[in-house]
């Protein structure tokens, strides 16, 4: 089997998607764009090494997205257009075989990468293309010329050279700039053989994109998984105390070993219950004091992590805060933000809930306070 290089782009700005941030770097089905689209890559036999070229000063969040990956990852900073960033890659490169790669590219399939490298011992360069199926016409100032698209077709990526004829395509080019790596392979006189595109390996540019890939993905046949936690602290006088990572001022603390947020030590089991990985205490026992007083946020990144590396992403969660005082729904949005943060979810993907006893119980007397938590996770 042929050897290569994936070479990935995420330099780019992608604001016609919205989102307030690049798009590569938003949020699909709880992981970002450019995991997935790393991750199908990665896991390709044949994939020898992985680069990913990133827009500058953005390398700590490239490698924030791409979580456990970028351990596998070797980064290059690109430049102010497109080729310009896959120079930096290609600079990168060590192996005799590239795929250049767009990282809003999530639905890429292990048989069209199959395809690239099969066409690659027939011709220097090789891209997956579709037909296109609408009818075709160029708009000015009005009128309307219609064009033939019969011998038109819709490029797609990973688009797969030989690493030497792309160098020397470059070489050639003299610093001009191209729309894709075909157009630069063909003003070089290149071969490009085609290969059958996918559908399914659309880009997201427009944020009906964002929209149909959520759809997508929540009906791929990845596993759901649920888990519950509940949790139970004493209250005391004191100065305030921690709820779902928001701290609370007032004349109460919650007391326990750590900072004894309820809240995060549900949610923390919650996600070691999901992926069957035991409960809080096997992960951070009372009797270590490196956790007395600790931040609990710890706690639940760590579980996510043990997650992530079992292939579960978080989907949803719920948190349910059982108490008399302090009072939750001045502070909920807060906890919302929070724990939105914390575990890579939208907002709307988060609910807090805040409920009495009616003043039973050791919570209706303002002994306590407790915590239940639900999360549903789904194998990546």
């Amino acid at each position: 089997m042929v050897r290569f290089t994936a070479c990935i782009m995420a330099a780019g700005r992608g604001e016609r998607a919205g989102g307030g941030q690049p798009k590569q770097l938003r949020l699909l089905a709880g992981r970002p764009v450019l995991a997935w689209s790393a991750q199908i890559l990665a896991d390709h036999p044949a994939c020898g090494e992985l680069i990913v070229v990133h827009a500058p000063g953005q390398r700590e969040a490239v490698m924030d997205a791409l979580g456990d990956l970028s351990a596998r990852v070797r980064f290059a900073s690109g430049g102010a257009t497109r080729s310009a960033s896959v120079r930096a890659g290609l600079a990168a490169v060590t192996g005799e075989h590239v795929l250049i790669h767009d990282a809003a590219r999530p639905f890429l399939s292990a048989e069209t990468i199959d395809a690239l490298l099969d066409a690659l011992g027939h011709a220097p360069c090789a891209a997956p293309a579709l037909p296109v199926a609408d009818a075709l016409a160029r708009e000015q100032d009005g009128e309307v010329t219609p064009v033939d698209r019969s011998r038109l077709v819709r490029l797609q990526t990973p688009q797969a050279f030989r690493t030497q004829a792309l160098r020397d395509a470059f070489e050639a080019a003299d610093g001009a700039d191209f729309p894709d790596e075909t157009a630069l392979a063909r003003a070089a006189g290149l071969e490009v053989r085609l290969v059958a595109g996918d559908e399914m390996n659309f880009k997201l540019t427009w944020p009906a994109d964002f929209d149909r890939a959520e759809r997508l993905m929540a009906g791929r046949g990845g596993a759901f998984v649920t888990g519950s936690g509940f949790d139970v602290h004493r209250l005391a006088p004191g100065d305030g105390l921690h709820l779902c990572g928001v701290f609370i001022a007032g004349d109460l603390c919650l007391v326990g070993h750590s900072d004894a947020d309820a809240g995060l030590h549900a949610l923390t089991d919650a996600v070691l219950g999901a992926a069957g990985l035991g409960d809080i205490g096997d992960h951070f026992p009372p009797s270590d004091m490196q956790w007395k007083g600790a931040d609990s946020s710890r706690f639940l990144t760590h579980a996510l992590e043990l997650a992530a590396q079992t292939g579960l992403a978080p989907v949803h969660c719920d948190v349910t805060l059982i108490c008399e005082r302090p009072k939750i729904g001045p502070h909920k949005a807060a906890m919302k933000a929070r724990l939105a943060a914390l575990t890579g979810l939208r907002p709307e993907r988060v609910n807090i809930k805040a409920t009495t006893t009616e003043g039973l119980g050791f919570t209706g007397r303002g002994e306590g306070l407790a915590a239940q938590a639900v999360i549903t996770m789904r194998s990546a």
